[in-house]
């Protein structure tokens, strides 16, 4: 199945600072921003459009429960997934099943933007954490 990077996640602690340097520095395009509250997110989420190139950074609204607060607590700052878009994630889930690549339960949702999402379990990832996505409403 082909596979295309659609957004690389970065965990960030001040998100206006990373929102101004990805403006001002990279030339980037403010596309959107919003808080996620829903369970496994936590975050704010700011998107940006750099030269035709999407950027999610991600900041943590709960330094308790959030993923993205631990993954700072653990790795600190920087990059935290890279998105691969396929053309239907069905199928895509039915392909990992098949090499036993597993994904991350509960991870299965849908945001705000109509993208279908789930991360694999980086333990089958070499300990990237990586993202399948899809948008069902573009078929």
């Amino acid at each position: 199945m082909n596979k295309k990077i659609d957004h690389i996640g970065i965990a960030v602690r001040d998100i206006e600072s990373s929102i101004h340097f990805h403006e001002n520095v990279l030339g980037g395009k403010l596309i959107d921003r919003y808080i996620s509250e829903a369970i496994g997110v936590e975050s704010e989420v700011a998107i940006l459009e750099v030269n035709g190139d999407r950027i999610e950074l991600l900041s943590p609204t709960n330094n308790t429960t959030s993923p993205i607060a631990r993954f700072i607590r653990q790795k600190g700052k920087g990059v935290h997934h890279i998105a691969y878009q396929v053309a239907d994630l069905d199928d895509a889930l039915e392909e990992l099943k098949n090499q036993g690549i597993r994904t991350l339960e509960g991870t299965l949702r849908i945001n705000k933007h109509g993208r279908r999402l789930i991360y694999l379990n980086p333990a089958d990832t070499e300990g990237t954490i990586i993202e399948y996505c899809d948008y069902p409403e573009q078929k």
